[in-house]
């Protein structure tokens, strides 16, 4: 029988990509951004109905009379909330912190749905606030559900990338979450670097042509190619069927400077390497800024991929080319596989890529999640 799952501040979707390569079935998503919502609907068989663009409040308002008649009984609910008030400075309850209203609300949409399972997927800094977050679970769903946590990092599940989250999950059916944890650090992955992931995409070069994301061609890169991969471990382990075409691939405009400090940078070195010295910006504030520049080591794993990418890819730079990574290189170091396909423009696709959870730590915690249903 299906595994049922609602999905919650879903982003593009590698959360629940990674739930349902583990067998869940989505049947309801929501996000407020649109093009997030775009990217995740054109992935899925989800109607339109099943997708809501909006403000979590508005959703929890119209849940009991117009969707939770049609959806019956849910197995998961997923979802990570923005908490901006959870700094241990902070004296103030995370649940009545005005910047905690989406934290709020999303345990209220859990009380209105009931799932038997939920997971709740945050920064590791909630581990600062975690006997609130236990009393307020306590306070608005119940004693039903037996709750766990855990600081995953996503390097020990076979994704290229040093990725700590807070992962809580809880559960009313009589299981201790606690075994359910145990079970997923116990399983062993495979461990893979930045070369893996990345090494057998196409070589770009420079884009050199600014206020023209609309170029394509061989050496910026293209949204969409036709494309014969070559077959490696990394990609059998992130990818399920064959596939033919390349998504995303496309270079983002750097300027001169930023070329050339992209070319004489040292692999795993930063903005004070003296290489780069007589043509570094900001020198009177080095200390500063001395992550505005940073060369990927090929030979390891990736530093933790952001949505700052959104705004330049200085702090990504390719390790063998003279460029930042492509958002298709970034969706891989996320352990997105091939075939999905981000929508909206190219800063976009980094902000939606930066901010989801790697799909293959996702996974992880479906397919132990699926075992106790």
């Amino acid at each position: 029988m299906t595994k049922t799952l609602i999905d919650v501040f879903s982003g593009c979707g590698g959360l629940s990509l990674g739930l349902e390569q583990a067998g869940f079935s989505t049947v309801f998503a929501s996000d407020i951004d649109p093009v997030c919502c775009h990217t995740y609907k054109l992935n899925r068989n989800l109607p339109d109905d099943r997708i809501f663009v909006g403000d979590i409040h508005d959703l929890n308002n119209k849940w009991c009379e117009k969707y939770k008649p049609l959806l019956g009984e849910i197995d998961l609910v997923c979802g990570g909330p923005p908490c901006q008030g959870f700094s241990t400075a902070n004296r103030q309850r995370i649940i009545n912190d005005p910047r905690n209203i989406l934290y709020k609300e999303y345990l209220i949409f859990l009380n209105h749905v009931r799932p038997k399972f939920f997971i709740m997927e945050n920064v590791k800094g909630m581990m600062q606030k975690v006997n609130e977050i236990l009393f307020d679970i306590k306070t608005i769903l119940g004693e039903d559900y037996n709750v766990s946590y855990r600081v995953l990092n996503a390097k020990n599940f076979g994704v290229p990338q040093n990725r700590e989250r807070f992962i809580l999950i809880g559960n009313r059916v009589h299981i201790d979450s606690n075994k359910i944890f145990e079970n997923i650090l116990s399983e062993k992955y495979p461990m893979y670097t930045l070369d893996d992931a990345i090494s057998d995409l196409p070589e770009l070069k420079p884009n050199r042509i600014k206020n023209r994301s609309d170029i394509e061609n061989e050496e910026v890169g293209f949204k969409v190619l036709p494309f014969k991969y070559k077959k490696t471990p990394f990609r059998d382990f992130i990818n399920s069927k064959e596939i033919f075409f390349l998504h995303n691939h496309k270079n983002r405009y750097n300027n001169d400077r930023d070329i050339e400090i992209f070319t004489r940078l040292p692999q795993g070195e930063n903005s004070l390497h003296y290489s780069i010295k007589d043509i570094m910006p900001y020198s009177s504030r080095k200390n500063i800024f001395k992550d505005k520049y940073f060369k990927l080591k090929a030979n390891t794993i990736c530093k933790t991929i952001t949505s700052h990418m959104k705004y330049d890819c200085n702090m990504y730079i390719h390790p063998t080319q003279a460029r930042g990574l492509s958002p298709r290189e970034a969706a891989r170091i996320q352990t997105f596989p091939d075939s999905f396909v981000f929508y909206g423009s190219q800063n976009s696709w980094y902000h939606q890529i930066g901010n989801a959870v790697p799909v293959k730590l996702a996974e992880a915690i479906g397919k132990e999640i699926i075992k106790w249903l």
